[in-house]
């Protein structure tokens, strides 16, 4: 009964996984737009290239930035769990961990496409209805979450995938402390790229529940992402199209 329980949690967060995630190569706008109080304080742009890794699944990205014009151009690439960071006024690339933060709540590995199924592993803590981010009630699969490995994003990580759409209602992300970082919602669901997938992300942190971080997905689109993109000495000469 035990092994059956984890073989459905694990299903559960592959079939969320595939919600958020087109399955072929892919671009997409995001817009971080940072608040507080309900005064927007801070916003970004960047365009995101991904493709998934033919033998371990996990997505590699990289990631353009385009606006403010003080960042227009620098770039970021996730490649397996690497993060590198390359400015082309210094043409030098910096590691980064994918903890840091990059706008507001979001940080630099919440803008990276992510299969959690590849670096969590799940258990069903139960069954529960909760307001999504629009306070519709949704009947969801309450997840828990444990990184297999140091080099993820988040420790522990609680999440709702509703029960009749896989759909993924709401994350807690947790530091190894086990003290609460910040709250999701996934929201604005809308056809794109061959079904529906949340265009807008919620994030709000965890100590001060005025401090409010909105990532929007736009612009999705199909697309070639050459392999000599995803290496980093690369980096140096990728020319947006």
């Amino acid at each position: 009964m035990q092994a059956r329980a984890a073989i459905d949690a694990q299903q559960i967060l592959v079939a969320s996984d595939a919600v958020r995630n087109p399955t072929r190569p892919f671009s997409v706008t995001v817009t971080l737009l940072e608040f507080r109080g309900g005064k927007q304080t801070d916003t970004n742009t960047l365009t995101v290239y991904s493709k998934a890794d033919e033998q371990g699944g996990q997505y590699r990205s990289l990631v353009r930035f385009v606006a403010p014009q003080r960042d227009l151009n620098k770039l970021m690439l996730k490649n397996g769990n690497d993060l590198w960071f390359y400015d082309p006024a210094s043409q030098a690339s910096i590691r980064l961990s994918p903890q840091q933060r990059l706008l507001g709540q979001a940080s630099n590995g919440d803008v990276v496409t992510v299969n959690l199924a590849r670096d969590y592993k799940a258990t069903v803590q139960g069954e529960e209805e909760i307001p999504d981010g629009e306070r519709v009630p949704r009947r969801c699969h309450k997840l828990g979450l444990s990184a297999v490995s140091d080099d993820v994003t988040y420790h522990q990580v609680e999440m709702w995938v509703e029960t009749t759409t896989s759909k993924p209602v709401k994350a807690r992300f947790f530091a190894a402390s086990g003290h609460l970082l910040k709250t999701a919602f996934y929201r604005k669901y809308q056809p794109q790229l061959g079904r529906e997938r949340p265009t807008e992300v919620v994030i709000i942190d965890g100590l001060d529940p005025s401090w409010v971080t909105v990532m929007r997905y736009s612009a999705y689109g199909w697309r070639d992402v050459p392999e000599a993109w995803l290496q980093r000495d690369y980096l140096p000469r990728f020319k947006p199209e």
